[in-house]
């Protein structure tokens, strides 16, 4: 009976449904050997000979597709159609021969379906190959180069910038493109610009929006109206006059539908319409495949079977008509350049069902299959027909023009189900114009109900950021705006970057978007990637002293030369020979520079974010502090820093994320002795502070600021309560004072009986607390918290949502109060929720897959199940 090797227990069970009593399908758990985290395990003098290691949680897994070998002649590797899937194949296969569980008359073949279907997965067996040697090889030259970079370059880092580490290698460059957009942002200097708009009314009292093009019998440019009084001027030379329709030009014009789905695409749509990240988008595919519902998800190809198109078709007459369905099919050329590693498009197995009809229980898949449903039938739809509309209106003596646009659908089209989303909306796309004849007067309509756009501008004048005159004609509004600078990435328009570039594939995005966040080099706020000051200060030294390794076009040309690769055109090891030439040169002429030397090349090299003019004219880096010594870039173990170079008698610092934090350095006043109390930019965040440091008080008092506290509304008054920290609530009726502070974790209560050894933490949940918190609620806190099983420990994590039985591998799983947050707990495995789900919508689905990720992470494989549990899975398997 043949032996069946997949990834995962969900994807085995589905195939072993397909394929019945006759067949033992098994998981390996994802991958099973890897390369040992040390020094060594790719020896570039030996032909970059590799060394695999078998995790400990996957030894069980090859043990049991061993045993299964021992009464069955034939092993069957179906893992996933892409690089990834073959390498676990290949790794698979080695291991068993090594075991000698693979014999001479043992039968192994390689089988691949784009969908699990019992179609697709019949099709895979009846036409079994090899692995694919050359598909391999490109994994193994990816899995070398990430190695050799990681672990070389790491070090250097490690030495010449306390604290950091290498990204890795695609990282870096992805790394790169957040720091750069951040440094353009910081370079921006907003442009003054003013627009004029009116509220116009036809003859038949019908209402429309135009704005002005044209004054003084001038067309206007964007930045014509620099000033508050150029508006106004504008406005009254609009208002004094009558105007009237001088043409109107409908022009019409068609929309075709976007492509189907592939990776990028999809996780940029699940971002801009559910925003979903990339990890959680992929998650959710995830189990729409093992589930059968999707084809594969990971996809650079864009192109449709033709069974599937014509299944669209009809589905699509079926639904919407035949007026919906175009002629002759659409065809989406595939844009991969390596024709192994494209896959079909992400479609829906079965195009007649939707979303409603699966019962899909879990949201994000629910969502994510409606999508890539919608998607895919409205890539084999009829276009929308539209007409474009432009009118003009001008004045009698042709010194003022107007302008209003709208659009209308003639026929919606592949609208009727889906509209791609936009990363910046488009002005006008939704305005329609009511009927509009050339000649006839057009004038002001002060009653008229405002649209949203001229309503907002409205709020703005009211609130005093707007010129608005209103004349005796009508309303007349000016509104004033400012050039934007570029916009901070999300994961999406990352994504969408990294594939313009030609940087990462499809397999990739995801985890690479991820490690740079793990790793703390970004942080996400509101969807959007900011930089943190270590992944700055290791950008600016890789751009320095390994610009050639995190080049856009030096890696996007790496990634053609590895497809070479895999497409069995090129020679991995010749790759590798010249990569490691030139790197190892690279890293051994930075290993001879001094620390002091790597930070006057990075202090020069950001000088211009760190140190910006100052608008008082002074020197850009005088210590705004002491005012004698001068700011240098300096680091330690939690990054970059600018600090005073009079250390220790001035200990000014300020994170290096450009200038703007100096706004917040200044004396608040003084205490009853006379001390400064200062407001201080540090490398946690701002704090106040008493005195300065010196031979006798080496540690001024410090008090940083609680969260919810602005620095810029920091007074004397508020300073010096900090300061006066901790707070004496009050004498515990059992003994001892009761204490409020801030401490590493927020808000805490402290107190010690006298018979206890240790003093007792409770934490408190509102920062105000430690301020205002009584006498009875302290006690009633600090007695729960001794009532707490291990008593004067912290707190048992408290279970937010209870989801249930784990499906695949039994034990509670559940959502838990953590101490760093909200997180998955099954079995020994702890999963962070990522900071932008809500604990509450938690499904048991997306549960396991932070489970599986967190386990893969923690001990190279995926977490095996409990004995007890093990034992019934795979009698569930044989049987």
């Amino acid at each position: 009976m043949p032996v069946v090797v997949v990834e995962s227990p969900a994807k085995a069970k589905t195939i072993n449904k397909y394929l019945g009593s006759g067949y033992t399908v098994l998981a390996s758990y994802g991958h099973v050997r890897d390369l040992p985290p040390k020094d060594g395990s790719v020896d570039p003098d030996d032909g970059f000979a590799m060394t695999w290691e078998i995790a400990n949680d996957s030894r069980k897994h090859v043990a049991a597709i061993a045993e299964a070998l021992k009464s069955d002649d034939a092993l069957i590797l179906a893992t996933d159609p892409d690089r990834e899937g073959e390498a676990i194949s290949w790794h698979l296969k080695e291991a068993l021969t090594k075991r000698r569980s693979i014999k001479k008359d043992t039968k192994v073949s390689r089988v691949t379906f784009n969908a699990i279907t019992k179609a697709a997965v019949t099709e895979a067996m009846a036409n079994p190959r090899d692995i694919d040697a050359p598909l391999v090889e490109a994994y193994l030259a990816r899995r070398a180069l990430d190695y050799l970079v990681g672990f070389n370059l790491s070090p250097v880092l490690w030495r010449k910038l306390p604290g950091a580490r290498s990204a890795g290698r695609v990282q870096s460059v992805c790394l790169r493109l957040i720091v750069e957009r951040e440094m353009e942002i910081e370079a921006f200097r907003p442009r003054e610009y003013w627009q004029v708009r009116t509220q116009l009314r036809t003859p038949r009292g019908q209402d429309f929006e135009a704005r002005l093009t044209v004054l003084a019998g001038k067309k206007l440019d964007r930045y014509d109206l620099a000033d508050a009084t150029q508006a106004e001027l504008a406005v009254d030379a609009v208002a004094k006059r009558g105007l009237k329709v001088t043409s109107v030009e409908a022009k019409p014009s068609s929309r075709n539908p976007a492509a189907p789905f592939m990776t990028s695409t999809l996780q940029q749509e699940a971002s801009r319409k559910f925003g979903m990240g990339a990890r959680q988008t992929m998650a959710a595919a995830q189990r729409l495949y093992e589930a059968g519902h999707i084809t594969y998800m990971r996809t650079d190809g864009i192109d449709m079977a033709p069974e599937a198109v014509q299944a669209a078709r009809d589905a699509i007459k079926d639904r919407y008509g035949a007026d919906y369905v175009p002629a002759n099919p659409r065809m989406y050329k595939n844009k991969a350049k390596n024709a192994q590693e494209a896959h079909e498009c992400i479609r829906p197995t079965d195009m007649t069902a939707d979303a409603a009809s699966l019962r899909l229980s879990d949201a994000d898949q629910r969502k994510l299959y409606d999508l890539i449903w919608k998607r895919t039938l409205a890539c084999q739809m009829e276009a929308a027909r539209l007409e474009r509309t432009t009118v003009e209106i001008g004045s009698e003596d042709g010194q003022v023009g107007l302008r209003a646009t709208g659009q209308v659908v003639l026929f919606d089209g592949f609208l009727k189900v889906y509209e791609e989303g936009r990363d910046e909306p488009e002005e006008d796309d939704d305005n329609r114009l009511p009927q509009i004849m050339q000649g006839e007067p057009a004038v002001f309509a002060p009653d008229a109900p405002l649209k949203p756009a001229f309503t907002a501008a409205q709020d703005k004048a009211e609130a005093g950021k707007t010129a608005a005159v209103l004349s005796g004609n009508g309303a007349v509004l000016a509104t004033q705006s400012f050039t934007q600078p570029p916009p901070r990435y999300t994961e999406a328009t990352l994504v969408k970057k990294m594939e313009e570039l030609g940087i990462g594939r499809p397999s990739t995005y995801a985890s690479i978007v991820t490690t740079i966040q793990e790793r703390e080099y970004v942080r996400k706020e509101n969807g959007r990637l900011f930089p943190e000051d270590k992944g700055r200060i290791v950008t600016i030294f890789l751009l320095n002293f390994f610009r050639r390794y995190v080049g856009y076009d030096f890696t996007a040309a790496l990634e053609e030369e590895l497809d070479d690769v895999s497409a069995g055109h090129k020679d991995y090891k010749d790759l590798l020979g010249r990569f490691w030439r030139d790197f190892s040169a690279a890293i051994a002429e930075t290993s001879e520079l001094r620390i002091a030397e790597v930070l006057d090349v990075l202090d020069k090299a950001l000088a211009p974010q760190l140190y910006p003019p100052r608008p008082d004219g002074k020197d850009p880096r005088e210590c705004p502090l002491c005012g004698e010594g001068s700011l240098h870039l300096k680091t330690s173990r939690t990054g970059g820093f600018v600090g005073c170079s009079r250390y220790p008698e001035c200990r000014y610092t300020r994170p290096i994320g450009g200038g703007e934090e100096q706004a917040e350095d200044r004396i608040l006043g003084q205490d009853s002795d006379g001390n400064d109390i200062s407001l201080r930019s540090g490398r946690f965040g701002p704090y106040v502070q008493r005195g300065e440091a010196s031979e006798e008080n080496k540690k001024p008092d410090r008090a940083s600021l609680p969260k919810g506290w602005q620095a810029d509304e920091m007074t004397l008054e508020k300073a010096l309560t900090l300061l006066s920290l901790p707070r004496v609530v009050g004498m515990h009726p059992e003994g001892g004072e009761v204490k409020a502070n801030f401490g590493r974790f927020g808000p805490f209560l402290m107190h010690q009986l006298p018979d206890e050894a240790k003093p007792v933490y409770a934490n408190l949940k509102d920062p105000n607390d430690v301020f205002e918190i009584g006498m009875n609620r302290a006690v009633e806190l600090l007695a729960e918290k001794r009532a707490n099983p291990g008593g004067r420990g912290r707190a048992a994590a408290k279970a937010l949502k209870e989801l249930g039985e784990h499906p695949e591998n039994g034990g509670a799983v559940n959502v838990m109060e953590g101490r760093y947050g909200p997180y998955v707990k099954w079995d020994k495995v702890n999963a962070t929720l990522p900071k932008d789900v809500d604990p509450g919508a938690v499904t048991m689905d997306m549960a396991v897959a932070l489970i599986a990720e967190k386990a893969t992470k923690k001990g190279g494989k995926k977490k095996a199940a409990p004995k007890k549990t093990a034992t019934k899975k795979k009698a569930a398997s044989k049987s």
